[in-house]
């Protein structure tokens, strides 16, 4: 790493100042070619950096009121818990570590370069005592926006399981075309209960062996069990409703279903696309809005838009760069787009609705709402009797419900609710 690293660090500061300040999301910002600047491996060393800063945010901060007798502007701040979490939580040598700070700083411009000497001596306080008091603190907890909420859904107990999972070193999992065993064997993984690959240590994704070849696509666990209780056949007319990154839509497309994939976005359906050449697979493409979308489908797959409060453990920024006063609109849009997607949906034809939400009102009221609503609407129990599904997921109205918490003994899984719906 050239320059001790600092163009990495400079370009994480740059995330934190977005993602804290500006209420900007990491997957916009990389999206939008921000770090497009860097050299590969500084690029990922950025953007894991980030993501590390804001996993142990609470730490971090509470170690530096110790030093700060007033906070400095953003920027320094944020230098200063990049610092602190690469020498308390890291393991980065602290001497490298200050000096890339304190020269950060001493470039951020005339406004902050006076307080290189502040860096310098709260970093070097931090390299004495930081690691210790680090381990001794409490896990990082959700903000009280989000957490309330959860606690009233799920209990204190399982909210402190799911903030340590979010804190917990996170895997990467991937849908493998054919041969799970042999793929975990060759990347040095292990195949889970439902038949997804998991790396522990994956390393730089697009350098692994089959990527390139398409053999399989990065997808987390829970992401993938939607599309598997579906069991789709050849020949079979799917939709896939807000398609995109594209990961349900390449596994619909490997039974050689006739796929039709939708996302509103051009920019994120042209990422589908990219994913169904590089894996060599076929789908019909369209960008546009589900709500006016027409046809008569077999199977649809409706992943619709939430709060992907789900996700967290994979992506710390999203507590940050959201406060929830979105999620009202984003409920009723998923209530408006489960109707129009079961009026296109076949008789006897079945659709699988899901959502990336620990929030009860995105996945098991919706579904009981449906079910009230519409006498031709049925919940279909049996697609989840599968060996690899514990019981204790299966929700009340039929649905499933998975949190960060479940699997904690092989790293986890994203928060989903899957409910697989059958049309009279």
């Amino acid at each position: 790493m050239s320059d001790q690293g600092i163009p990495a660090r400079k370009a994480a500061i740059y995330l934190l100042d977005q993602i804290l300040g500006e209420d900007r999301l990491m997957t916009e910002l990389v999206q939008g070619k921000t770090l497009d600047h860097l050299e590969p491996g500084d690029r990922a060393r950025a953007q894991r950096l980030a993501t590390e800063t804001l996993r142990g945010l609470e730490r971090a901060d509470r170690l530096l009121q110790k030093h700060l007798r007033k906070y400095p502007p953003l920027t320094v701040r944020n230098a200063l818990r990049l610092g602190t979490v690469e020498i308390c939580a890291l393991g980065e040598a602290s001497h490298g570590v200050v000096n890339s700070i304190v020269e950060i700083v001493a470039r951020s411009g005339k406004k902050n370069a006076h307080m290189k000497g502040l860096a310098n001596a709260v970093l070097r306080k931090m390299v004495e005592a930081g690691p210790d008091a680090w381990n001794e603190m409490r896990i990082p907890r959700l903000p009280k926006w989000l957490r309330g909420p959860l606690v009233d859904a799920w209990g204190t107990e399982s909210v402190a399981a799911i903030e340590l999972a979010h804190f917990s070193p996170v895997p990467l999992d991937i849908t493998v075309k054919s041969d799970p065993q042999d793929w975990a064997d060759k990347l040095g993984g292990e195949v889970l209960p439902s038949g997804s690959v998991r790396l522990q240590q994956a390393g730089q994704v697009s350098g692994l062996a089959g990527f390139e070849d398409g053999d399989w696509w990065v997808q987390d666990a829970a992401a993938a069990m939607p599309v598997q209780l579906l069991d789709l056949k050849q020949g079979e007319d799917v939709l896939d409703l807000c398609a995109a990154p594209g990961g349900k839509t390449l596994q619909a497309a490997t039974p050689r279903a006739r796929v039709t994939a939708v996302d509103i976005s051009k920019k994120r359906m042209a990422r589908v696309r990219e994913n169904l050449e590089r894996c060599n697979l076929h789908a019909q493409t369209k960008a546009g809005d589900a709500l006016k979308l027409e046809g008569s489908y077999d199977a649809i797959i409706l992943d619709a838009p939430c709060s992907a409060t789900g996700t967290i453990r994979r992506h710390p920024d999203l507590p940050h760069a959201k406060d929830g006063s979105d999620f009202g609109e984003l409920i009723e849009l998923q209530g408006q787009m489960l109707d129009h997607a079961l009026n296109m949906l076949k008789p006897s034809g079945r659709m699988v609705y899901c959502t990336c939400s620990l929030l009860p009102d995105e996945g098991e009221c919706q579904v009981e709402e449906i079910l009230n609503a519409r006498s031709d609407v049925t919940i279909d129990r049996e697609a989840l009797n599968r060996d690899w599904i514990d019981q204790a997921w299966i929700t009340e109205e039929g649905g499933l419900r998975l949190r960060p918490d479940f699997w904690a003994d092989k790293g986890g899984m994203d928060g989903f609710y899957i409910a697989v719906l059958c049309k009279a």
